[in-house]
Formats: structure tokens, C-alpha cells, sequence
């Protein structure tokens, strides 16, 4: 190997002349060359960097720390041995420095590596090449031995293989045997299958048995959920056993269907008898307290009962006798010991008040059937959204309606008997028409109320309906005698004035207060007919004995007292009758009577205070004059109508014009209407100016003989001006 030159050694060794070479001789001298090669070279990249590393790990110095001074001496001499050993071509006995040495100075291992590096590479290969070689035999032994007994398997294999060729041959009928079996098998699990879904279908499980036999398993999901699988499976049953006798001969066979079918209703009856036995514990139970809640269960056992309609009756049976004992029970200590703690008092305190005992009583019975209805709603499972609140429920639309109808009569029938004594009793004992009359209106308001609501074939209904005519009955007899006793009243004779009588006005106040009773009563559907005969028959025997005892004794008064106004009285009077009927639209026909009265007293009014003013005026002997002289008798001739007279009498009502009576009368001024007044006035002025404008008219004829009849006429007023006469009087629309 050729040894490498560091540059100072070399530098060393040129001549002080060297200088001067030539730059020709220095280009081609192989050290250079060889110089500037090793210098440009690049030992940055991946390769070099990590063969270098690996000659590092070759030539690595050898540790130095705790090696005493012979063993360093022997060491040196090791070393040196080795390098006389490779000179002399001997092979070296390692590639790293003997241990023990404790330092070795760098350059020479470098040198020993210039010297040694390919012998010391082919070394390391060489002795790689000896392990592997080593390790690949070892290798083989065992791939002989693994062949060995690959090839003993083998042999096991074959042996066996032959050995389950000849049982395969032996057992070959008995694997026919396995796969017929096999087949069999199948077969049996498939129709096992089929008859288990068939069982499944068709059949009750012991525990769905159970819920529907045993008594230990209470009504509920369980119970119906088994109850619905028997007649699903009986419904099925009749339409498996009717498609089948549509089958062509021959006849399948159906036993297996009737016997299931036969089993299946024989477990419905037993379900219903349980539902009925559990039903009557049940209403046994529930019927004793005053308010109840149906629970989801009890709605739906009564629902599947209602299959039954015989074994359903039998058990509302014991529910309806339960809820009549109960109701009675309550409605007697409502009645004599109240409510819990007292409160409210008992019903029978309040006896002394009529009208609050006996609406007490109602309302509570009406609270009770209220209460009622909603506890079979419940019980039966409906529900009427679309009636209103106290409209007429209409009765046998289902099935349902009509059950609720009877459990309701025959609940609430008990308390007829209590209710009826009691109403009777407090109706008989009234004295007083107008609480008769409220007791009655009461008694009919929730007589209607309750056909409405439970049927006017209920016996409540029936019960109620009674006392209604009874208290109605009562009431009427009451003011037929009121009315008797009004007819026997005086008016007193001593007494000038001309207002209605006091018995008149306490008997008007009491029609009054009926009028108000029966208003308040009415439910505002009522049509224009109903609403006047509901009260036409009070009307006819309170108003007509109240007309007929002012007539009569108005009459009765006149007659013993002739100055006592009685035109006037009669008019005050049916203007005070018809200020009590007026508020009222349903006395339209009695109002009706009363102003025909009205209107002929008016007449008669205006006829005699006619006859007043002209007697006041002074022309009541000229007008009579006109009316009573002989046929073709000149009017001057008469005595009343000679010129004097004449002048006399017309000088008066010049005079009456100027005074007071011709915008007022005091009679007139006593009526207690002023419409009528003026009206009765103001027709009486009419009939004063008609009479004038005759008595001019007559005066101005030639054959009355009146000399200078319009000076006559013109010495007073009016002047026989009829125009201005009527604007004197105020009257409109006559020229």
C-alpha cells in the first residue's frame, strides 16, 4: 500500500531551490497530484461519512484507565511484535490492540491501519465467512432431522388415510342411515315448528290460562290481554272451519278445529263470569261513596261486559241498588246533620225560609244527578263534546245512553219520596201568593232542568212535574182569592182625591213582583206565543179584579158622591195598571186591554171637558141653541141666541180667551199622565173652535136675521176671525 505524505514532511525535504520550479514540473509530479486530490476531496456525503465510521469502530484506541507500567511495557512489546509479524507476511492474530495498554499515541494507529487495512478487512470477512458457515450446518442438521420425521408423518398419514378408507367402506350404510335420520329429523323440526306456531295461534299459554281461570290473578292488562287472544283465536277458528267446507272431497277432517273452537268459548265464558263476579264486588264496593273514580280497569271490564247484556244487567243491578241506598243516605244528612264538621249546616235550618229550604233541596239533588251522570260517563266510557251546558240530551241514540237513562232513574228514584213530602209540606203551608208563586217557578225550573237532563220518563222527572202542578195549583187558588178579596174593597167615599187606591197599589206591586220572578225564569229561547200564555193566566186573574173593582166602585163612589171625578180616577188608575205591565214584553195582550180602556175613558174625558169649557167659555147655551131650534126657525128668535144674548155670550169667551183655562185646567191638571191631559185638552179646544166657527157661520146666514151680523161677530174676540181663534188656542193645521 502506498503510504500517504502529510504535506509538511514533504515540505521538509524540497531543497531551498524548490521555489523555483517551473509550474509545468509541479503539474505533473504524481505526489501533487496525488496531494490535491486527497485535499479537494468531499467527505461530507452519506457513504464516506459512515465507511469512515465503520473504520473508526475498527481502529477504536484501546482503554488506557487502571493498567500498571509492565503490563503497559508488555503491551508496547505485543505491539511492536505485530508490526515485525506483518512485515514478514505473517497473518495477524487481531484486529484490536491487546487489552491493558494505557495509551497509544494516534499516528501510530493510523499507520497500522495504512499498513493492515486490507489484510485486516479480508481477516474480518474471513472469519464472518466461518460463522456463517458454522451456523448454516447446524442449520442443516436440523432440516435433516425435520425431514426425517416429515417423512415418518407422512407415513402416519397414509396409514391412517387407508385406515378411514376402510371404515368409511364398513360404516357406509350406517352414514345412509345418519343422513336418512338427518333428513327425518328435519322434517320432524319443520312440522314441530309448524305445529308450535300452529299452538301458539290457536292455543292459550298456561299463564294466559291462568289469568283468565285462577282467581289469584286480578283483572287487568294480563287478564283482558288473554281474554282478546281467545277471540282472536276463536274468530280465526270460524274462518279456518268455514273455508275448509268450501275443500273438495275428500272432506278434510275439523274436529281438531270444533274441539279448539269449543275450548276457546268455553274459556270465554269462564273470562266473562270472572269479569262479572269482580264487577259486582266492585259496584258492591264503590257504591258507598258519595263520589267516585273509575278506574281504566273497571271502564274496560264494563266495556267486554256489555257482550253479555244479561250477565251486564244483572251486575248495574247491584250497582244501581248500591248507588240509591247511598244517595238516600246522603241526601238525609244533608238534610238533618250537614256536612263534615257541620259544614255546610244541615238543609232542615233553614225551614222557616220557604223559597231557600226548597231550592236548597233541589240544588242539592241537582248537584247529586250531576255528579251521577259524570260517574257513569266515566263508567261507560262516554263523552258528549258537542252538547252544551243545560241543553236537552237526546236519549236512546246508543246503546250506552239508554243504560246511563235507567242507572240514573234508579239512583235518584229513592229520593222522590223524601223530596215530594217536603215540598208539599212547605207549598201547602204558604199564605203569601207571591212565595207560592216563586216556590212554584222554582220547583218547574228544575222540573225542566231535570228532563232534560235524565228524561221525562225518569220518575224524579215524573216527581218534580207533580209538585210543579201542585205548587202551581196552590198559587193559583191564592190569587183567585186575593183577588176575590180585592173585588169587596171600598174605595172611601170621604177621600176627594183621584190617585189609585192603596189596596190597588199593593196588589199591583205584587203582580209586580211575579212579572220580575217569572222574567228572571226565562231562558231567552222562547218563542213570541210562549212568552205570553207562560203568564197569561196571572195576568187575567191579577189585572182583570183589580179593573173590575175600580170600575165598580168607581161607579159605586160617583153615584153617592156626584162632585167626585171618577173620569179622572179611571184614567189615574189604568195609567198606573199600565206603567206596572210596561217594562215587561210578555204583557203585550193584557196592555192591549188595558189601553182600550184607556182610550175610551179619554173620549169620555174629552166629551165632558168639552162640555166644561163651554159652559166656562159661555157658549154652551149658544151652541145649544144650534142644535136644539125648530126646523126653518131663524136663530135670532131663539132666546139663547137673540142679538143680546148672543153679545153677552160672546163678551164672556172674549173674556174666558184672557184667562188661564184656555192653556191649563185644573181638573186636567190631576192626572197623573200629562200626555193625556194635553191630549184630552187640546181636542176639547178643537171641538170649542169648530163650535165658534158654526155659531159664526150661522150668524152671517141672511135667514137667521141677524142685523150687522159680522158687526156683532167683530165686537169681541176673536172678531169671528176662526183663524185666530186657533192660534189663540195653539192648535196646528187648521187654516
Amino acid at each position: 500500500m502506498t503510504t500517504a505524505i502529510s504535506p509538511s514532511a514533504s515540505s521538509s525535504r524540497l531543497p531551498g531551490s524548490s521555489s523555483s520550479l517551473s509550474a509545468q514540473a509541479q503539474a505533473q509530479n504524481p505526489i501533487s497530484l496525488r496531494l490535491y486530490k486527497v485535499l479537494s476531496a468531499n467527505f461530507e456525503d452519506e457513504a464516506t461519512r459512515e465507511a469512515l465510521d465503520t473504520l473508526a469502530e475498527l481502529y477504536a484506541p484501546p482503554p488506557t484507565a487502571g493498567v500498571k507500567g509492565k503490563d503497559r511495557q508488555e503491551n508496547d512489546a505485543d505491539a511492536d511484535a505485530d508490526d515485525e509479524r506483518t512485515t514478514n507476511g505473517a497473518k495477524p492474530t487481531g484486529l484490536v490492540a491487546p487489552a491493558g495498554v494505557e495509551e497509544v499515541a494516534a499516528g501510530d494507529i493510523a499507520a497500522r491501519a495504512r499498513k493492515n487495512l486490507r489484510r485486516d478487512v479480508e481477516s474480518k470477512l474471513a472469519e464472518s465467512s466461518k460463522q456463517f458457515l458454522k451456523a448454516f450446518g447446524e442449520v442443516d442438521k436440523h432440516l435433516d432431522t425435520l425431514q426425517e420425521h416429515i417423512g415418518l408423518m407422512r407415513t402416519r398419514c397414509d396409514e391412517a388415510q387407508s385406515q378411514l378408507y376402510e371404515t368409511n367402506e364398513a360404516c357406509k350404510s350406517l352414514l345412509d342411515r345418519a343422513g336418512s335420520l338427518r333428513e327425518e329429523r328435519q322434517g320432524v323440526a319443520v312440522r314441530q315448528s309448524i305445529i308450535s306456531a300452529f299452538l301458539s295461534r290457536f292455543t292459550l299459554s298456561p299463564s294466559e290460562k291462568d289469568a283468565i281461570v285462577s282467581r289469584e290473578v286480578p283483572i287487568g292488562p294480563t287478564f283482558f290481554a288473554a281474554m282478546d287472544k281467545a277471540a282472536r283465536i276463536q274468530a280465526d277458528c270460524r274462518v279456518l272451519l268455514t273455508a275448509s267446507l268450501t275443500l273438495p272431497p275428500p272432506e278434510p277432517p275439523t274436529k281438531a278445529g270444533r274441539d279448539i273452537l269449543a275450548a276457546t268459548a268455553g274459556q270465554l265464558e269462564q273470562a266473562y263470569d270472572k269479569i262479572f263476579r269482580w264487577c259486582c264486588f266492585e259496584f258492591r264496593q264503590m257504591g258507598r261513596d258519595a263520589s267516585l273514580d273509575v278506574s281504566p280497569t273497571m271502564r274496560e271490564a264494563v266495556k267486554r261486559l256489555r257482550e253479555r247484556p244479561e250477565l251486564l244487567k244483572e251486575a248495574l243491578t247491584y250497582l244501581s241498588q248500591t248507588r240509591q241506598a247511598t244517595l238516600l243516605s246522603a241526601f238525609m244528612d244533608a238534610l238533618t246533620r250537614g256536612g263534615p264538621g257541620g259544614l255546610p249546616r244541615p238543609i232542615e235550618l233553614h225551614a222557616h225560609d220557604p223559597l231557600r229550604y226548597v231550592g236548597d233541596m233541589l240544588a242539592w239533588v241537582h248537584q247529586a244527578i250531576a255528579a251521577e251522570r259524570e260517574f257513569l260517563e266515566g263508567l261507560f266510557g262516554v263523552r258528549d263534546a258537542r252538547r252544551m251546558v243545560g241543553a236537552v240530551r237526546a236519549f236512546g241514540e246508543s246503546e250506552e245512553e239508554r243504560w246511563i237513562a235507567e242507572m240514573m232513574d234508579g239512583a235518584v228514584r229513592g229520593l222522590c219520596g223524601p223530596l215530594r213530602v217536603r215540598v208539599q209540606q212547605t207549598v201547602r203551608s204558604q199564605e203569601s201568593s207571591i212565595t207560592s208563586y216563586k216556590i212554584a217557578n222554582l220547583v218547574q225550573f228544575y222540573a225542566v232542568t231535570m228532563q232534560r237532563t235524565i228524561g221525562r220518563e225518569a220518575l224524579l222527572s215524573k216527581t218534580l212535574e207533580e209538585l210543579t202542578e201542585l205548587a202551581y195549583s196552590i198559587f193559583y187558588g191564592a190569587i183567585e182569592m186575593q183577588g176575590r178579596s180585592l173585588l169587596h174593597v171600598s174605595l172611601d167615599l170621604d177621600d176627594t182625591g183621584v190617585s189609585p187606591p192603596l189596596a190597588i197599589l199593593d196588589h199591583a206591586q205584587v203582580l209586580r213582583e211575579m212579572m220580575l220572578v217569572y222574567e228572571s225564569s226565562l231562558l231567552g229561547d222562547e218563542k213570541e206565543e210562549e212568552l205570553q200564555a207562560g203568564f197569561r193566566d196571572i195576568l187575567d186573574k191579577m189585572v182583570d179584579p183589580a179593573l173590575e173593582m175600580m170600575l165598580t166602585q168607581a161607579e159605586e163612589k160617583k153615584r153617592q158622591r156626584p162632585n167626585w171625578d171618577k173620569a179622572v180616577f179611571v184614567l189615574n188608575t189604568l195609567a198606573y195598571l199600565q206603567s206596572v205591565l210596561e217594562p215587561f214584553a210578555f204583557t203585550t195582550e193584557k196592555r192591549g186591554v188595558v189601553q182600550g180602556l184607556v182610550d175610551a175613558k179619554v173620549l169620555q174625558l174629552i166629551e165632558e171637558h168639552y162640555q166644561d169649557v163651554l159652559k166656562d167659555a159661555g157658549l154652551a147655551e149658544v151652541a145649544a141653541a144650534l142644535g136644539g131650534r125648530r126646523p126653518n126657525e131663524p136663530l135670532s128668535h131663539v132666546p139663547a141666541a137673540e142679538p143680546a144674548a148672543l153679545q153677552s155670550a160672546l163678551h164672556r169667551f172674549s173674556e174666558w180667551l184672557s184667562g188661564p183655562e184656555v192653556v191649563q185646567s185644573r181638573r186636567l191638571g190631576l192626572l197623573t199622565v200629562q200626555s193625556v191631559a194635553a191630549r184630552v185638552h187640546q181636542a176639547a179646544l178643537e171641538r170649542v173652535a169648530e163650535t165658534y166657527e158654526r155659531v159664526c157661520e150661522e150668524v152671517k146666514r141672511a135667514e137667521n136675521k141677524y142685523e150687522a151680523g159680522a158687526t156683532l161677530l167683530g165686537s169681541e174676540r176673536p172678531f169671528g176671525q176662526v183663524r185666530l181663534l186657533w192660534q189663540i188656542f195653539g192648535l196646528q193645521g187648521r187654516e
